[in-house]
């Protein structure tokens, strides 16, 4: 298996509200989307969102409706763009739940809730290298 991750997909309780909060923040969902599910290309990852029922069934697994043990990040290129970042997922109706500050490994992060409480740091890693098409390559 190659050292890759392809797609992340999300259970949601409400497809068409997730839509929308991903929509507010300025994602533009693929032409691939139908009804019952949204993708939306993220550099070269895919971020899908589906029911949440759907999902833990097609998965095999029990939904205990609590938090996963995961979080996803957005890293941005400048401190000023974790600011505008989080407060467009505010407007749009997620949840700051850690405000933009410096933070004790050199950069600068903030954390938004989405609508199903996924809980997404966006990040300014001055270590990283962040490519033209928004992907994260690592110091080697």
């Amino acid at each position: 298996m190659e050292q890759r991750i392809s797609m992340v997909t999300l259970g949601v309780t409400d497809l068409a509200r997730s839509r929308s909060f991903y929509e507010q923040i300025g994602w533009r969902p693929s032409g691939d989307s139908t009804e019952d599910v949204a993708f939306f290309q993220v550099g070269g990852l895919v971020l899908g969102l589906w029911g949440r029922e759907d999902l833990a069934a097609d998965s095999g697994v029990a939904d205990s409706g609590g938090w996963g043990g995961v979080t996803l990040a957005h890293n941005v290129r400048t401190t000023g763009e974790v600011d505008v970042v989080l407060a467009a997922a505010g407007r749009a109706g997620g949840e700051v739940v850690r405000e933009p500050a410096e933070t004790f490994w050199g950069g600068y992060s903030g954390v938004f809730v989405d609508p199903d409480g996924h809980p997404w740091e966006v990040a300014y890693n001055p270590g990283w290298e962040l490519t033209e098409d928004g992907s994260v390559r690592l110091p080697e």
